[in-house]
């Protein structure tokens, strides 16, 4: 009897395949009370995101805060919920797409799927589901441009819990930061073009970052620096001088100190200086949500005319825009080198970013 004949039938490889899985921030599966309270309670719950002790932490995030936060919440949520769902949600997921089809333009036919931090799909629900795929090699790539233990190492906890509870795990990189990548920072500035084409120029570019607590600087995070540099270098493409342009940070939550200046006081002190249109900006956001417009585009629209301003103009996110979409893109393909992976192909790489240029001078 041949000797393999016994043996019983193993499962085997199947060919290696490379992915790129797309992280963001999160958003509740509903606008309701009950699902904001889900995604409250596990977005709190972080340790990277809120670094206080847990006996004194606890019994002020369930005795209060999510008794009393959710419902208020929920409201926002409402205010910009679409027919699609979140938008977070729906941008995040045409990003991933959109991604995917220039990588395979450009000569990467990789896997490409997007996740949340917090909520669905999970980050380990979606490395689940590149595996059953066959990826073997996975790229993470946040959507955070700027570095932030809140944000970014956050992404990379949940995936090394995964990791650690995997038993083949795949070979894994990871992008930390792109806050000064050139694809990016021109991507924000036709956006600001595009803007200023359709709708005219204001006195004041303000750009708006998430904010973190101001400790976190002093512990050695480097948000603070990069968030200055994207918005320095932003500047200096749109040709604006010191005098032209704010740089502040939203989403203070809490009694302790956040970086300064804050969002919202920066508006009203625009308006009764006498500035009376102003633009304003996310860079830090990828995706159009509830800080951007719920928190922005309406609260800080409601307090810049409230306090005296007359015009107030939303730049929207970089969302799905093709230079975004190529800058992303080009940073994939700078983080996948030496990946096997089918060669670039030169010219369908010059073509993409081309596209990329052209579409974003017509929008």
């Amino acid at each position: 009897m041949p000797f393999f004949a016994a043996e019983p039938p193993l499962p085997h490889g199947t060919p290696a395949r490379t992915a790129v899985l797309l992280c963001n921030l999160g958003t509740p599966d509903a606008p309701t009370p009950a699902a904001v309270r889900r995604y409250l309670g596990e977005f709190l719950s972080d340790r990277r995101v809120v670094e206080i002790p847990r006996a004194l932490w606890w019994p002020l995030l369930h005795g209060v805060i999510l008794r009393t936060r959710p419902a208020k919440s929920a409201a926002k949520y409402q205010s910009i919920w679409t027919d699609a769902g979140s938008p977070l949600a729906v941008w995040t997921e045409k990003q991933s797409k959109l991604l995917r089809g220039w990588l395979g333009e450009a000569g990467f036919p990789v896997l490409v799927r997007h996740a949340m931090r917090y909520g669905q799909p999970s980050i380990a629900s979606q490395l689940d589901a590149l595996k059953a795929e066959g990826a073997t090699r996975i790229l993470v790539l946040p959507l955070y441009p700027q570095y932030s233990a809140t944000t970014t190492a956050s992404v990379f906890d949940a995936v090394y819990a995964w990791a650690g509870r995997t038993r083949h795990v795949p070979e894994l990189r990871f992008v930390n930061r792109y806050h000064d990548h050139p694809g990016y920072i021109d991507a924000l500035a036709k956006s600001v073009e595009a803007h200023w084409r359709a709708h005219g120029r204001g006195e004041m570019l303000v750009m708006s970052f998430h904010g973190v607590p101001e400790r976190t600087l002093h512990l050695g995070d480097p948000y603070h620096c990069e968030a200055r540099k994207t918005g320095r270098l932003l500047g200096e493409r749109l040709g604006l001088t010191e005098a032209q342009m704010r740089l502040t940070f939203q989403s203070r939550f809490g009694k302790a100190q956040w970086l300064q200046p804050y969002t919202l006081p920066t508006l009203i002190g625009l308006a009764k200086s006498g500035v009376r249109r102003i633009d304003v900006l996310c860079p830090g956001f990828a995706s159009d949500c509830l800080e951007t417009l719920e928190e922005i585009n309406q609260e800080g629209r409601e307090a810049f005319l409230h306090a005296g301003g007359e015009q107030f103009h939303y730049i929207a996110c970089l969302n799905d825009s093709p230079a975004w979409i190529g800058a992303l893109s080009d940073l994939a393909q700078q983080h996948l080198a030496g990946w096997p992976v089918q060669p670039v192909n030169p010219a369908l790489r010059a073509a993409s970013r081309e596209r990329a240029l052209a579409s974003g001078a017509k929008d």
